[in-house]
């Protein structure tokens, strides 16, 4: 069976600037792999209307699924939301239903549901909301897209609702071998290995380590016995290594 594929879309000039370090690319690679669906690009724009909506556009019609960070907030510069709906030819604008979520939120605060706020209620005509358990204002999903907040702790809150409504496949076995030896060493016995284990994915990573080169090998497959297999035939032709 074949998994499920992904992109993402990260959202954002702070990105792009050097200003902040993306770290929802990380938490949402791991989270597919445990379900089975992989991810197959990443791509980062700035917060430009045209280049937005060219990459969902594209994106969504050569992936199983998108997910996007980033530009749903009540800023000016927040733009992602009009970009995603114009991008699938839908209107926007303030929704009642997350409306009243976010109305009884301050109403509960005590604090002033403001205009600016409020333009984190606009959502496509079409789309399903996601929940936002952090800070309320929700994300939302529109066919195969799914449009997520930039904040880590938010992103990561949302990534946990949306993957019970993804199909998966095969979780992703992972496992790491260290070898005491640069990859030119190396290389030629990996090529071996990999036409011999053609339906695993077979990673080659150097480092240097007290002024001694090495190179971890990780090898990811969905059969676990086959995983297995090649880290042994690792092993066997470079012994006194290290499995991580």
């Amino acid at each position: 069976m074949t998994n499920p594929t992904a992109a993402m879309l990260v959202i954002g000039d702070e990105i792009l600037s050097g200003r902040t370090r993306d770290a929802n690319m990380y938490h949402l690679a791991n989270e597919l792999t445990k379900v089975g669906i992989d991810l197959k690009e990443v791509r980062v724009v700035s917060d430009d209307k045209d280049a937005i909506i060219a990459a969902i556009r594209s994106l969504k019609q050569r992936f199983d699924t998108v997910f996007t960070s980033g530009g749903i907030g009540p800023t000016h510069d927040d733009i992602t939301a009009d970009c995603v709906a114009q991008a699938f030819d839908v209107a926007i604008d303030v929704r009642k239903d997350a409306y009243d979520l976010m109305d009884a939120h301050y109403k509960a605060q005590g604090s002033e549901f403001t205009e600016t706020r409020m333009r984190m209620a606009r959502i496509p005509d079409t789309a399903t909301l996601i929940e936002n358990p952090v800070s309320i204002a929700p994300g939302f999903t529109i066919e195969n897209v799914h449009v997520m907040a930039g904040v880590p702790k938010i992103f990561e809150a949302m990534v946990a609702s949306v993957l019970p409504t993804v199909s998966g496949g095969e979780p992703l076995i992972s496992q790491t071998y260290r070898i005491e030896r640069g990859e030119g060493i190396v290389a030629e016995p990996l090529r071996d290995l990999a036409e011999k284990y053609s339906d695993l994915s077979l990673g080659s990573y150097p480092f240097q380590k007290n002024g001694a080169f090495g190179t971890n090998i990780v090898i990811r497959g969905t059969d676990e016995a086959r995983v297995s297999a090649a880290i042994q035939d690792l092993t066997a032709q470079f012994p006194n290594n290290g499995v991580e």
